[in-house]
């Protein structure tokens, strides 16, 4: 099987490793990559958003299967793009990106469908976002109805911040924003694979938002993650396979939209039960690259049968016992005013240790004036490293001792990530 990875990150950089270790992949492409991915895969210069350019690589290299990665070129239509050439894609149509490209429109399907989440309320004027404020009262939950890499959404116990947030979102072309009501309690992140019909989920993961250490600090795309959840309730992921999943690809369907790629359940574990914070059409960052570095079932087959429609007759995903630890090394100023050109080094002294692989995504290639070639931050989160163990602790453990070994000035990292898991907490 030869397949083309589209999108930059680490994400996209964790599905071609898991894919590089598959036997049956024989060749690997990644348009455009980054350096890291270069590594294992031969890189096209293609822009991402261009369906039509990526329909045409994906022709002229005869790839049996395209994976588009990020959210901005599902939403663009690069899937419906690819599937018209008449290659198999992972990835849903513009129409089922809608799930994450709107989160009004999610809230209207999880409405249809039942699906248990908090009470919304749409504003397209400041009047209106007021009114929803002082509905929900404190904490105020405002998100950007769009695409926001991760940092749309405000959640804050100051009514000031609350508006000006609203007001920065409502301020954009078309600007439409969701208020609703605060979920407490711990949250979890649960892809699940879609084909239009069938479901098949993988393992839960816990990701960290905000900045800095203790949950301080701005939302981010992801400081880390890890894998498993040992305080997790039992039956948890039947339960969203159950009351989310199934009952979203139905309503999806029911619509003539049907969806297929994964449906990113972020959930909110409340004392009243489990309720959707919101749903993503790909897969997550940083949640990707524990999830998969746990799967033991080859990769690439997994993805080629929720791209056919035959993800009833996949066999039982296997996963190793081993946990998964993944922190990420954010540039300069990140999430603010990112500084880039920063050098970086020490990531082949952190692959050298056992249970260590780090994963590229902000990062880019420099050419000197001697025409010597140096690794540079090209944006905020700049790598992810991740540490397996036989438990979080030793998963920590590994992954920070890799962090350890890696320079990239200014940077900053999470020193928590899974510590309160690891700790029985």
């Amino acid at each position: 099987m030869e397949i083309l990875v589209v999108g930059t990150g680490a994400r996209e950089h964790a599905l071609v490793r898991a894919l590089s270790l598959d036997p049956a992949v024989t060749a690997l492409h990644a348009a455009p990559g980054n350096p890291g991915i270069g590594a294992l895969a031969t890189l096209h210069a293609v822009d991402q958003l261009d369906g039509g350019a990526v329909a045409t690589l994906a022709t002229s290299l005869g790839v049996d299967l395209v994976v588009v990665g990020p959210e901005a070129p599902l939403v663009a239509g690069v899937a419906d793009a690819v599937r018209a050439a008449g290659i198999p894609v992972f990835g849903p149509s513009a129409a089922g990106a809608r799930l994450e490209g709107s989160k009004a429109f999610a809230k209207e399907v999880m409405a249809a469908a039942g699906v248990p989440t908090a009470e919304p309320r749409v504003a397209t004027t400041l009047a209106e976002a007021e009114a929803g404020l002082d509905a929900f009262g404190a904490p105020y939950v405002v998100k950007d109805d769009g695409l926001a890499a991760g940092k749309g959404v405000v959640v804050t116990s100051d009514r000031a911040e609350a508006l000006a947030h609203a007001a920065a979102c409502l301020d954009k072309p078309g600007g439409r924003i969701v208020i609703e009501d605060y979920l407490d309690g711990p949250e979890v992140s649960l892809f699940v694979l879609c084909d239009g019909t069938d479901v098949v989920p993988l393992v839960p993961a816990q990701d960290f938002k905000r900045a800095y250490d203790g949950d301080a600090g701005p939302n981010t795309g992801g400081m880390g993650a890890y894998s498993p959840l040992p305080w997790a309730p039992a039956g948890l992921v039947e339960e969203v396979v159950e009351t989310v999943a199934r009952p979203t690809v139905a309503e999806m369907a029911r619509r003539g939209t049907p969806f297929s790629g994964v449906l990113y359940c972020g959930l909110a574990m409340t004392s009243k039960g489990m309720r959707v914070v919101e749903f993503n059409a790909r897969f997550g960052d940083p949640e990707t690259q524990v999830v998969l570095a746990r799967l033991a079932t080859p990769l690439a087959g997994v993805l080629m049968a929720s791209a056919t429609g035959t993800l009833a007759a996949l066999p039982p995903l296997r996963w190793r016992d081993e946990a998964a630890v993944t922190v990420v090394v954010a540039a300069h100023g990140y999430p603010a005013d990112v500084r880039s050109g920063d050098p970086i080094t020490g990531i082949e002294q952190a692959e050298e240790l056992p249970d260590v692989h780090v994963l590229h995504a902000g990062t880019a290639l420099s050419t000197d004036a001697t025409g010597t070639q140096q690794l540079v931050a090209s944006g905020g989160r700049v790598l992810s490293v991740v540490g397996t163990g036989a438990d979080l602790t030793a998963a920590r453990a590994a992954a920070y001792a890799g962090v350890g070994r890696i320079a990239l000035p200014g940077s900053h990292h999470r020193s928590d990530i899974a510590a309160l898991a690891a700790g029985g907490e």
